[in-house]
């Protein structure tokens, strides 16, 4: 028997439930005024750890800082948790996403192999860039059998996949990219900002505006509730709420990157204990999220890039000029290399 586990907010309820598609709406919760002030509450709660981790350190952890020499790997590990995940997800004959079955979809195969063939690519580390945006033109061909909400479910996935067409590894020295702040701003950004969209998606499409769904998989997984490691009860929609404002105050905190090493340590909780209980598929299709959090805490514990990751404008023109020297700079150490008996 499996024991309980805390993974409130962070399973997807339509990898495992038995009918995923097309679940009735059901606006029962967010008529409730309790449920709408605590995703008010969510919101302003978002907005005052940006405020207050702006006064604070950065990186706000220093211990840390160590991570910040893996910095020039991490184009190259996201491709290859990318790459992983959509060769997985062909083997086994889905497509973006676990629950993203190709059956019955025509020339389902052939868009499996399409997809196994790009992660293989993404794994070899070979010319990324095109790569990438093959991984992007996935999402159109989706929503010819799926529609939006799943699309936008999996943007996490394209996420990693805008990254790597923005900033992808080189060929020298086993992929490493050195970045500056200001190369390194808009591509973790708008990356940080589709995983944090596909959970505030999630919250409500997978637990507040289906609450039946996910009260089928706490029938089905009744381990996951986390209450009852302290023998307390509740009732099912009142969890399915807990849940949906979990996930959604996660995706915030994502989509805002402050203090990101705090945040990716406590989301990393969730996001792993979840493996105790379900199956592989949950490794699979989390494995864009686990890079995504690499990510996060590599660039956050870097003194140089740290301040780069929160933000949402572009840095200064300064740091441009800085980018554009960085460059030269690598160019010319490459070059002299290469002339190098």
């Amino acid at each position: 028997m499996t024991a309980p586990v805390w993974i409130p907010a962070l399973a997807h309820v339509k990898w495992y439930v038995d009918d995923p598609h097309n679940p009735p709406v059901d606006l029962r919760l967010l008529r409730e005024p309790l449920v709408l002030g605590a995703i008010v509450a969510i919101v302003a709660l978002t907005v005052g750890w940006r405020l207050v981790a702006r006064r604070g350190p950065t990186p706000e952890l220093p211990v840390l800082s160590f991570l910040g020499a893996v910095a020039p790997w991490i184009p190259r590990l996201l491709g290859i948790h990318l790459g992983v995940s959509l060769l997985s997800l062909a083997v086994s004959n889905a497509y973006l996403a676990p629950h993203l079955s190709l059956d019955d979809v025509p020339l389902g195969g052939a868009l499996a192999l399409l997809q196994g063939v790009i992660g293989v690519w993404l794994i070899t580390g070979v010319w990324l860039r095109p790569a990438a945006l093959a991984v992007v033109l996935l999402g159109p061909i989706a929503l010819l059998f799926t529609g939006v909400v799943p699309v936008v479910e999996a943007v996490d996935t394209l996420g990693v996949a805008i990254f790597l067409l923005l900033l992808p590894p080189t060929s020298e020295r086993f992929g490493a990219r050195p970045v500056t702040a200001a190369q390194l701003q808009r591509p973790l950004m708008l990356m940080r900002m589709a995983a944090g969209l596909a959970l505030v998606v999630l919250a409500f499409s997978e637990k507040l505006l289906v609450p039946d769904l996910a009260n089928e998989l706490l029938a089905q997984y009744p381990e996951v509730d986390v209450f009852r490691i302290v023998g307390i009860t509740l009732q099912p929609d009142t969890y399915v709420v807990f849940a949906g404002l979990t996930e959604l105050l996660f995706g915030l905190l994502l989509i805002s990157a402050a203090a990101p090493q705090v945040v990716v340590l406590v989301a990393a909780v969730p996001f792993n204990l979840t493996l105790l209980v379900f199956d592989r598929y949950e490794l699979i299709g989390h494995l864009p999220v686990y890079g995504l959090l690499l990510a996060l805490l590599v660039y956050g514990s870097h003194p140089d890039l740290a301040p780069a990751v929160p933000r949402f404008t572009s840095l200064p023109a300064d740091d441009d000029a800085e980018a554009e020297r960085g460059d030269q700079s690598d160019r010319d150490r490459t070059a002299q290399s290469r002339r190098s008996p």
